[in-house]
C-alpha cells in the first residue's frame, strides 16, 4: 500500500512541475489517505506485536 502512496506523491510532483495543479493537488491528497491508512495499518500490527497477539509477517 505504501508504493501506492508514493507514486501518487510522484504523479503530484510531476504535475505540479507542468502546471497541472488541480491534477497535483488530487494526487497529493490521495498520496496522504493511503499513507494515513498505511500508518494505521503499521500502528496497529506493533500494537499487537507487542501484546503477543497475532503473527507479524
Amino acid at each position: 500500500m505504501l508504493k501506492w502512496a508514493i507514486i501518487f506523491a510522484v504523479i503530484s510532483l510531476v504535475a505540479g512541475v507542468f502546471g497541472f495543479t488541480g491534477v497535483a493537488a488530487g494526487a497529493a491528497g490521495i498520496a496522504k489517505i493511503f499513507f494515513f491508512i498505511f500508518i494505521a495499518i503499521a500502528v496497529i500490527f506493533v500494537v499487537l506485536a507487542l501484546l503477543g497477539i497475532g503473527a507479524v509477517s
